[in-house]
């Protein structure tokens, strides 16, 4: 059910007690709802939420509970498990910004192919809470989900491109694409071949915003609108989700949104190579040696990992103006997945600082993160016999790292980089949002970038 967040609580709005590990003690409760909670074994267990009820069947209360208290995005159950109405919280909520913004997340609903989005849930604004801030922090986690449910019919590289140019036009950001085989005359040929066999241009979308003085901000992001594999080809059960190979575009896109929707002060750059790894007569081959936009020759060991090429040469370009920050962001491989499952994603950076920050920001916010080893002495199984590094491995171990150290090569100038191998899905509903695509490593992000830049 969606949530609107509103600054004055309404006359008529319901209490919902927040209750902990204590259980009700101290909360103000009539006898009647003391004896219903007991009688319906309610003794604040995370997560759960009881309806009070109130005269003449009506409901004058609900009570939910928070465990221990660790986790307050587990608020968004509320964004379902209340009726429709007004609500407020009776009971301070701690970290209000986040018990604020659980319960927008947890309203999102995908409607755009027929599903009904359900009744309105007003709920006043917890005290504390900077409403401007959660509608910024929601609005990009719902960009980003919104692009990773699209299928691919309606979300190729056509579509990703416009998707780019909207949120460019509403913040006054300049952007250009460089599309088909303009790519290889402006030097971006591993783009051009990972996309040139799809009906759709591949193309590298380039946003531009803020102060040309600014510290230089730069997000890339993997923008594999469908992935075949090419012609080493997935069978069809690893087909069933390659929509969402595009979720690292996704996600700096919502990340982008939030920087610009709060006129941080940097100097904002946004790269999205856009393909769609098709099959086709004119498709790249296991075999072939690429030659990157940096010059480095690659060896073409598979076809289906083919998000860390496209990665390459926008990595490269980006590196050429060594911003203060680089970031990057990709559905890039399934061993982070085994290695940390699909709620728990990878980073990589060799920046200490940046490292810390990104740890601390992670728990603040609760957006989860995990630092993963840059380790140099697997950097080997990269190698190659006939070019200068090969785009896989043959043992098949430590597959998330090695993909890191492939870009790593092509990150030279710019220290302060980083790495994110994201899933972009939630696979079974959260108190935050329900199954399908999602945000990841954005919030802490835009906390790390707020923290140094400011607005």
């Amino acid at each position: 059910m969606p949530v609107e967040l509103v600054e004055q609580k309404p006359q008529a709005a319901l209490p919902v007690y927040l209750v902990g590990k204590d259980g009700l003690n101290g909360l103000p409760l009539s006898s009647t709802a003391m004896g219903w909670a007991t009688a319906n074994g309610f003794s604040g267990e995370a997560g759960r939420t009881l309806l009070l009820p109130g005269d003449n069947g009506a409901i004058a209360g609900a009570l939910f509970g928070i465990g221990d208290g660790d986790g307050v995005l587990g608020t968004g159950t509320l964004a379902r498990a209340l009726p429709e109405g007004d609500w407020h919280f009776a009971s301070e909520a701690r970290q209000p910004d986040l018990a604020a913004l659980a319960l927008v997340l947890g309203g999102y609903v995908f409607t755009r192919y027929g599903k009904k989005p359900g009744k309105v849930l007003r709920f006043a604004l917890p005290e504390g809470a900077d409403g401007a801030h959660v509608g910024r922090i929601a609005d990009g986690v719902f960009l980003v989900r919104d692009l990773v449910n699209t299928p691919t019919n309606d979300m190729g590289p056509d579509e990703l491109e416009e998707a780019a140019r909207k949120l460019s036009a509403a913040h006054d950001a300049d952007i250009s694409v460089i599309r088909g085989d303009d790519l290889l005359a402006r030097n971006f040929p591993m783009i051009h071949a990972v996309g040139r066999a799809s009906t759709d241009a591949p193309r590298l979308v380039d946003i531009n915003w803020g102060p040309a003085d600014a510290p230089k901000v730069t997000l890339v992001g993997k923008g594999v609108c469908f992935d075949t594999g090419g012609l080493d080809i997935k069978p069809s059960s690893g087909m069933l989700l390659m929509k969402k190979d595009m979720g690292g575009a996704a996600n700096v896109l919502g990340l982008a949104s939030m920087i610009m929707a709060a006129k941080s002060n940097v100097r904002l750059r946004v790269l999205i190579p856009a393909v769609e790894n098709s099959i086709a007569g004119n498709a790249f081959r296991p075999g072939d040696v690429l030659r990157s936009r940096k010059g480095i020759t690659v060896e073409i060991g598979n076809t289906d990992a083919e998000g860390r090429l496209i990665l390459a040469d926008a990595l490269a370009l980006a590196d050429e103006e060594q911003p203060a920050l680089l970031i990057d962001m990709a559905t890039l491989t399934g061993a982070a997945r085994v290695a940390l499952g699909p709620d728990l994603p990878p980073f990589y950076t060799n920046d200490e600082a940046l490292a810390s920050e990104l740890a601390t920001a992670s728990v603040a916010v609760e957006d989860p993160l995990w630092r993963m080893p840059l380790w140099h002495p697997y950097d080997a199984k990269l190698s190659s016999k006939v070019a200068e590094i090969n785009n896989v491995t043959t043992d098949g171990f430590a597959g998330s790292i090695t993909a890191a150290l492939f870009l790593k090569r092509f990150v030279e100038k710019t220290p302060g980089w980083a790495h994110f191998d994201i899933f972009a899905w939630n696979p079974a509903d959260r108190p935050y949002g329900p199954t399908g695509g999602e945000a990841q490593g954005i919030r802490a992000l835009e906390r790390v970038i707020a923290g140094r830049f400011g607005a």
